[in-house]
Order: C-alpha cells, then structure tokens, then sequence
C-alpha cells in the first residue's frame, strides 16, 4: 500500500550466523527474555513480513543492492530458503513488495509466492510458487508489470499488466496457479477471508468491494466519496486495517502541483458485511509512528488554511476521540512523536534533550522523568540502492526505545510494543534497524501492526 511514512537509513545484514535462537545462548536476547524469543540476523529485510502456516516471507536486500525472497521458520527463526526475487512496476511509494503465503487444505502445508528476475525478454518478471518449508518449485506465471501478490481468502491475487490498459486481478488458487476468477482494473487487496474479499477499485474514483473468495461474485460496492468527500487522489497514499466486523481506511492528502490545492483525505469506518459506513473523520491526517487505523489511530486534524491541531488517539469501532492533546499544548519544533508500549500517553521526542509527554487520558502533561516512549530509531533514511529498480524505495521503518528525559535511547530495549509489530497466534516479529528479523512469542492477542 502506498504510505508516505518515515523512512529508516539502509543498514546492512551484521553476522551470518543465526543467534539467540529458542535454544539460547550467551548473551543472546532469547537467554534472558521471559519468553521464547529468536533473532536472525542472516538477512537484511527491506519490505513488511508475512506470516502463515508456521512460516514467515519477506523480501531481503543482499549487500550488491539485488533482492531476494527469504523465508524463516516461526518458531525457530531458522532460514529455511531463499531465492532471487525482482520487482517489476511496482511504484516507490508503495514500498518494496512482499511475498504472499497461502496454507493449503493439506494440514501443515503452505505455498509463497513471490516474484522472480524473467528468464524471457517477453516477460519483465516470473511469478513463481514454492513450497513454502522446502523452497521447490509448484508453478509459474510470467508477467508484464505487477504490483505483487497477495493473499485473499482460500486463495492468491496478483494484478497483471498493471502498466498496461489491460490491467486486472488475477486470482489465482495456490496449489496449481490455475486462475480461478479475475477482475478488470487495478485493485488492491486490503482484507479477506475464507469468504470474503475487499479490495479497493485504484480509479479516478476509488470504492471498496466486496467479493466471494470462490466465485468471484460482486457482493457490494462502497465509493470512499460516501465517507470522505468528493475530491479524493490517492497518490497521497492509504492504509487499511481490520478488527472485528469493520474496516477501517485512511486515504493521506496529495496537493495538486499545478493548483497547489489538497485533495479530501481523513479516516472512516464500513462495516465489512455490507460496506455501510459506520463513522468517518474528515481532514485528518495519520500520525507515524502509530498503531494500525483499524486498531489504534492516532490522528491530528488539519483545518482548510492547512494549520495542525492537536493530536487525539481514536476509537476504531466508533470514530469517537478516547484521548487527544489540544494544539496549544503541542511544543515548538525540533521533535518526534513516540509511544509507550500501552499507547496510554504521548510523547515529544527531542534527541539528546528533555521532551515533553502528555497523559492521553486527561490531555494534561505529566513529569516526563523516567517516561520512555518508542520512536523511528532514524529520523534521516535514505532510499535503499536497489539494482535495476527505479530509485525512491525505502525499507520498513524500525522502532527504537528512548528515555524521553535525556532524549538517548535505552540500552538493551527489549521487543517494541504490540501496537507497532501486530501479532499473529501470540508471535510478534519484527525488523530491527540493522534489517535483522526478531520475533517473541508473548501470547499477544492476534492484532494488526501499523503495516498491517
């Protein structure tokens, strides 16, 4: 998804060998973490992590700037395979893409799919299937241009052609790349499950729709116009999220350069049995780092001169504020947001000086001594040197803790808050700055992270 989000400076993969593993060892997080922890510092992630069937995916930057698809054991950490993987007319804003997986009805058995350098002049790249523990081929799909694929339901989605007039979604069932029902267009997916598929219509007027993951079947059709506004331009950028019965969207501002005006933008609400609109919240912008919109938004509104007001967390079931920091309390420049791990208050960050911190609660300002919040470890990235891509790619952010106080970060921070890395069936995985996957399993109830 397209997110304009501050980005971390590249930071290359440190030792080749698997450390602080289930089974511990000296010095090791996992030796003294009061969980099973592991880290894997053999590859130097780039894009957002996926995670089914016992198995995580992401695509990793090798030290020549080429990429590659990698995949790691959950509950070990331990790097199963890897292979060669390219991106082929994905856009930067939209961020280095990631392999989907899918499990399959065979108990314990799962397929990635990911997108591999063409072996033909024809075909700008291969999508290719693999079995996800063992890394054997299962199919193949050459493709012209592709935003990347994904999983929707029981089955995979790609879009195809997408630099083409022709461009559509293909969905795809895992086991065999046989194509099991298509829609025209570009679209991406932003939730499903085993029978339903929503994805969002990337159009001069983009809607949210509703699919029957089997059949294909238009089930309903929600323009974001209804929500929002006329007026909306996604090359701002937007994020989804879900929890419960609803999704919840956020479609970022774009400022026309040839009119200099900005385009509708804010956070709203549909229910996802029907695409009625629950709530929706205008002209307000999405702060980072927060939580996922459909978990916990944290927002500030933007008036029609484009002045910034405070800062309120929102209720994701309701759209009602349960917590905000009037803009007059909001300090001067020269700082950066950071939460704790509860995201029950707010901090300003100020490096290497005393910030200031709020109590969300009661909007009031607390002592900030011995108050810790968690922020961007960089506040500076620069775009990843990818081989062969177009330049403007950055790696997911990194969270680092700091002591609010001083402005310094903490020595030996432990894993960052649930908000921020989501967990799936109690495991919390993440990248670290140095590109380095780490995982805990703390029995996090299963929540979305603020990449999804």
């Amino acid at each position: 998804m397209l997110r304009p989000l501050a980005k971390p400076a590249l930071a290359l993969a440190g030792t080749l060998a698997l450390t602080g593993s289930l089974t511990g060892c000296s010095g090791s997080d996992a030796a003294t973490a009061p969980f099973p922890s592991w880290h894997n510092p053999q590859v130097n992630v780039v894009s957002r992590m996926v995670s089914a069937g016992g198995i995580v995916a992401a695509t990793s930057m090798r030290p020549d700037g080429s990429l590659e698809t990698v995949t790691l054991d959950l509950a070990s950490g331990r790097r199963l395979w890897a292979h060669p993987a390219t991106m082929a007319g994905r856009l930067p804003g939209m961020g280095v893409s990631a392999p989907a997986i899918a499990e399959l009805p065979q108990k314990g058995q799962a397929v990635v799919v990911a997108l591999d350098p063409a072996k033909k002049d024809r075909w700008n790249a291969t999508v290719v299937a693999r079995d996800a523990r063992t890394g054997r081929r299962l199919w193949t799909r050459p493709v012209h241009s592709t935003f990347g694929p994904q999983r929707c339901g029981p089955h995979i989605c790609l879009p195809e052609h997408t630099a083409l007039s022709s461009a559509r979604v293909a969905v795809l069932d895992p086991a065999t790349g046989r194509l099991v029902w298509k829609v025209p267009g570009l679209a991406e997916v932003e939730w499903s499950d085993p029978g339903r598929v929503l994805m969002l219509r990337l159009a001069a007027n983009p809607e949210i729709e509703s699919y029957d993951a089997r059949t294909g079947k238009l089930q309903w059709q929600q323009p974001i116009e209804q929500a929002l506004g006329p007026g909306i331009d996604l090359s701002g950028g937007w994020a989804f999220g879900a929890t419960g019965d609803d999704l919840v969207g956020y479609v970022a501002p774009y400022t026309n350069p040839r009119t200099k005006k900005a385009s509708t933008f804010g956070l709203f609400s549909i229910k996802i049995a029907d695409g009625t609109v629950n709530w929706m919240r205008p002209s307000v912008v999405r702060v980072y780092p927060s939580g996922n919109p459909g978990f916990a938004p944290v927002v500030r509104p933007v008036d029609q001169q484009g002045g910034y007001g405070g800062f309120a967390r929102l209720d994701s079931d309701t759209g009602r504020v349960i917590g905000q920091i009037m803009a007059a309390e909001v300090p001067g420049s020269g700082w950066w947001l950071a939460f704790p791990d509860r995201m029950d208050k707010l901090g300003f960050l100020k490096h290497g000086s005393k910030g200031t911190v709020f109590d969300l609660a009661t909007g009031r300002a607390v002592p900030v001594e011995e108050q810790r919040g968690w922020s961007f470890c960089v506040t500076d990235p620069k775009p990843l040197p990818l081989r062969g891509q177009a330049p403007g790619f950055y790696s997911v952010a990194a969270l680092c803790e700091y002591d609010l106080a001083t402005g310094r970060r903490v020595a030996g921070a432990q894993a960052p808050p649930s908000w921020f890395t989501g967990s799936q069936h109690g495991w919390r995985v993440w990248r670290d700055e140095k590109g380095a996957v780490r995982a805990v399993n703390d029995n996090t109830a299963t929540a979305p992270g603020m990449y999804g």
